[in-house]
């Protein structure tokens, strides 16, 4: 059973940076892409950006785009997301997940709070 753990949530000031990371518990599992979601109180989850195993691309939400950069470390089967210029609406439990071939998304993280400040 893959478990994904997950760290670096906290409070911050609007205009700040963060850094989550997420590992997978098998070294010898690897997803075809990793990625994270996020959920604010009152709202669906929602995607914000994923990275392939493959050639290593990136997609990310618009919302994020220009302020999150998300990496891999393949060797350490773990998944990373820098987030600068957080804004009040970055406010979330973020949640990190791999992907499959079939584009399923398999196996969930157990979430990590992000709080901004104004």
């Amino acid at each position: 059973q893959v478990q994904l753990v997950e760290s670096g949530g906290g409070l911050v000031q609007a205009g700040g940076s963060l850094r989550l990371s997420c590992a997978a518990s098998v070294r010898t599992f690897s997803p075809y892409a990793m990625g994270w979601f996020r959920q604010a109180p009152g709202k669906d989850r929602e995607f914000v950006a994923l990275v392939r195993r493959s050639g290593g691309s990136t997609y990310y939400a618009d919302s994020v785009k220009g302020r999150f950069t998300i990496s891999r470390d393949n060797t350490k089967n773990t998944v990373y997301l820098k987030m600068n210029s957080l804004k009040p609406e970055d406010t979330a439990v973020y949640y990190c997940a791999t992907q499959a071939a079939s584009g399923r998304w398999d196996y969930w993280g157990q979430g990590t709070q992000v709080t901004v400040s104004s």
